[in-house]
């Protein structure tokens, strides 16, 4: 069986990606970064969603950064709450962890190569994220050529380089849950929210939140999460 790592968050997006890695026939060894973030919660959801898979290992590795900070997400600075929908994606928000992609990413790499792994999936998409500069297709596309120029596997096997995939790249937040749905993905089981409550609920009003609750409405079906309000 080819081998894949699956960059796994606990959220949606990772989780769809991470069925359609599956759904290809891979045997995936999930890696998700315990960032010291501020939505915590996710850790739980990725562990209970990597169960779920049935992968075939399970890394969490912590990587502080909290220690740089100048995110929302790392840092004591306000989430932003309600905005209008139309402006989502108009310009880069505060929940923007620098490089963060980058980092994973190259983790990711690391992993892929010591568990001898063909491909690296990840779940970010270009069409509906809140204007992150590393959800491109020209960031991906120069990580891939970064990735083949920097590993061994990459300079000696010409053949089989490392692929970085993401297969909700063109989707929407609507398509998305779409194909998780007709791949039987459980979205009860994910976590999305950027400021859950202490007692892990959705806050319904992050931009995350929002961009998921109007494509569960779009497609006419109740979010199977609950939220805080």
């Amino acid at each position: 069986m080819k081998r894949a790592v699956i960059l796994l968050s606990g959220g949606l997006d990772s989780t769809t990606a991470a069925a359609i890695a599956k759904s290809e026939g891979n045997d995936l060894f999930a890696l998700t970064i315990d960032y010291n973030q501020r939505h915590r919660v996710e850790l739980e959801a990725a562990r209970r969603i990597a169960i779920w898979l049935g992968v075939s290992r399970h890394f969490v590795l912590p990587v502080d950064l909290r220690i740089f900070g100048g995110s929302s997400l790392t840092d004591d600075l306000p989430i932003p709450k309600d905005t209008v929908p139309e402006k989502i994606g108009y310009s880069i928000p505060n929940t923007y962890v620098p490089a963060r992609n980058t980092i994973f990413l190259s983790l990711a790499l690391a992993l892929a190569e010591t568990a001898n792994a063909s491909k690296i999936y990840l779940g970010i998409s270009q069409v509906d994220y809140s204007g992150y500069p590393d959800c491109r297709p020209e960031f991906l596309s120069a990580f891939s050529t970064m990735a083949n120029l920097a590993t061994k596997k990459g300079v000696e096997n010409h053949s089989s380089p490392i692929s970085i995939e993401a297969p909700l790249m063109m989707l929407s937040k609507t398509e998305t849950i779409r194909f998780g749905l007709s791949l039987g993905v459980d979205y009860s089981l994910t976590h999305s929210c950027y400021d859950p409550s202490s007692t892990g609920l959705a806050c319904g009003h992050c931009e995350s939140c929002l961009l998921r609750l109007n494509a569960f409405a779009e497609l006419g079906i109740p979010d199977p999460i609950q939220y805080n309000s």
